[in-house]
């Protein structure tokens, strides 16, 4: 596979953050999930996207010189189809850096999603736009006077897992994987022949065969 947006289509017609899971600690990549914590404003909320990194640190005023918005509206405004910004504030829910407006811009650029450790305000107008959130919590807060996007499209990490803008993200209600750029076509294909397999299993289990007889003809459980 090589086009990015038939890669997302395949994704989201039959894999789910677990199994792509699995699939990342077969291959000896053991630290791509997120840890628990950042959640999807809606439950029924699936990413499946390219990571676009945007990184934050606190900041206690705003003026001219700070220009506290320069870096969040150069990433949103360049965002592809099918990319995620994923913005990393260090865990601190002091800040909302994402709201209504920059989710309005991000859909219409057919971003798949956000994913941010900080918080997230306007939430029943995202929630009614459909566009996908997953984050560490919820406050009015804006950023300015309170916290800058300092740097986008550098490595950043967001609960535990090192990511670099061109990771594919798939986020479910399970929690939130991510597979590094240079990974993606073998993750993918492993974790759908993984799936297919586990379709397999789950006829037989509902057939009647118990689980060890099922583990022990696939390997799989």
């Amino acid at each position: 596979m090589t086009n990015r947006l038939d890669i997302l289509e395949t994704c989201k017609a039959e894999l789910y953050s677990a199994v792509v899971c699995d699939t990342l600690d077969g291959l000896g990549l053991r630290n791509q999930a997120v840890a628990p914590g950042l959640a999807p404003l809606a439950d029924d909320m699936t990413i499946f996207g390219y990571a676009r990194v945007g990184l934050y640190m606190p900041i206690y005023h705003d003026d001219a010189q700070v220009d506290v918005y320069e870096h969040e509206i150069a990433l949103v405004d360049d965002l592809a189809p099918g990319d995620v910004p994923v913005i990393s504030c260090n865990g601190n829910l002091g800040i909302a850096p994402w709201g209504e407006l920059l989710s309005t811009r991000a859909q219409v650029l057919q971003s798949a999603g956000c994913i941010t450790d900080g918080c997230v305000r306007d939430v029943r107008m995202i929630c009614d736009m459909g566009y996908p959130v997953f984050c560490g919590g919820r406050n009015p807060a804006d950023t300015k006077y309170r916290g800058k996007m300092m740097w986008y499209d550098v490595p950043g990490v967001i609960g535990g897992v090192l990511v670099n803008s061109g990771d594919l993200v798939i986020a479910d209600l399970d929690g939130i994987v991510f597979i590094p750029r240079d990974r993606i076509d073998d993750v993918v294909a492993g974790a759908l022949d993984k799936v297919r397999s586990e379709n397999t299993v789950r006829d037989e289990l509902r057939a009647g065969r118990s689980l060890a007889e099922v583990f022990e003809k696939h390997g799989i459980l």
